[in-house]
């Protein structure tokens, strides 16, 4: 081992000792309540109709998004946009009255059933305090999208006690993997097992990697990690005593995954959590970055390995071609080892 690996192993050990006796008296700075009340929305039936939302950026490409209203008319369901779905008001697709009415309009709608987000960019934390939570918990639907759609799941939960969830957005590819693990969790109402990628450590967008061996269960909450940490304070987290917190991100250097996960820690989010789940980190790490700096990996174990609970990297979800479908808000059970996660409970109602 070269005399560079052997210090910054050096370094990002004491580093770990100082974080875990550094610690001791945190708490999380976010109004939140413990008990939240859990909803669970309708699953999916033929013939039901889904509407399609816009609540951040602009759409780049609307044919993208009437192709995939396309494809789930072939599937048997009606579909219904959103008034500024293809809008354009600066990035968005619309003021941020005229998107968060989009979505209210949506959840008050009694012929939707369930609504999925266009893209997501930047633009939900934006709306979170113009949303109609009393309707939303009164007309509780399927609500699923990613990326930036991570503070409207997160809100919306934490407001509502309605599950929520993280997947496919209309522009994703919707092929036969994405599809599938949809249609299990929406639509079958099944309890069943995520299963982890490939175990390769060399592999440094998704390859799975232990952090600390272990299994551990309890309501499942997170999404992407740099929406997440730009709600940090607000009243639209859940506390994250006993969870399993997922977490995924894209394009993101390594020293602003450092940053996010050193918020999270000073915030005392990380000493709550059962258990950790780091989905993805697309395009995150290169071997040029490995030569002269800490790896994703190397920073990723510096920062959960002193919490001391399973924790582990490397499952289908986030920005990827391929990916689950993650209720937020139920039950789950995680192996490490394995780099599982178990539904303990389905996530719709019949």
């Amino acid at each position: 081992m070269d005399q560079s690996k052997k210090a910054r192993r050096s370094f990002i050990k004491k580093l770990g000792t100082a974080s875990a006796f550094f610690s001791i008296g945190t708490s999380s700075f976010a109004a939140n309540t413990q008990n939240i009340q859990q909803i669970k929305p309708a699953s999916l039936k033929e013939g039901d109709t889904i509407g399609i939302v816009a609540p951040g950026f602009a759409l780049p490409k609307p044919e993208v998004v009437k192709e995939f209203g396309k494809m789930l008319e072939e599937e048997g369901y009606k579909v219904k946009f959103g008034k500024y779905v293809f809008g354009k008001y600066g990035y968005f697709s619309g003021t941020d009255e005229e998107r968060s009415a989009d979505l209210n309009d949506m959840f008050a709608d009694k012929e939707v059933n369930a609504i999925v987000a266009a893209r997501g960019g930047w633009g939900g934390a934006r709306i979170l305090s113009m949303l109609d939570y009393e309707t939303i918990k009164q007309n509780p639907k399927i609500f699923i999208g990613y990326s930036d759609i991570t503070s409207l799941l997160l809100g919306i939960y934490q407001k509502t006690g309605l599950v929520t969830f993280h997947g496919p957005v209309g522009t994703s590819e919707w092929n036969k993997f994405t599809y599938k693990h949809f249609k299990k969790v929406i639509i079958k109402e099944k309890a069943y097992k995520l299963r982890g990628n490939k175990k390769d450590e060399e592999d440094l967008d998704t390859g799975r990697y232990v952090i600390t061996e272990g299994k551990a269960s309890g309501i499942m909450v997170g999404g992407n990690l740099t929406v997440f940490c730009g709600m940090v304070g607000s009243e639209y987290l859940p506390d994250f005593e006993g969870k399993i917190l997922f977490l995924e991100d894209v394009g993101e250097a390594v020293y602003r995954v450092d940053r996010y996960l050193t918020q999270l820690k000073l915030a005392g989010i990380l000493d709550k959590v059962a258990g950790v789940v780091f989905a993805t980190c697309a395009s995150c790490d290169t071997e040029e970055n490995r030569k002269d700096n800490f790896s994703l990996q190397e920073i990723i174990k510096f920062h959960l390995e002193p919490l001391g609970v399973p924790a582990f990297f490397g499952i289908m979800s986030g920005h990827l071609k391929e990916q689950y479908t993650l209720p937020v808000g139920v039950n789950v059970e995680i192996n490490a080892k394995k780099g599982n996660i178990k539904l303990l409970e389905e996530s719709v109602i019949s």
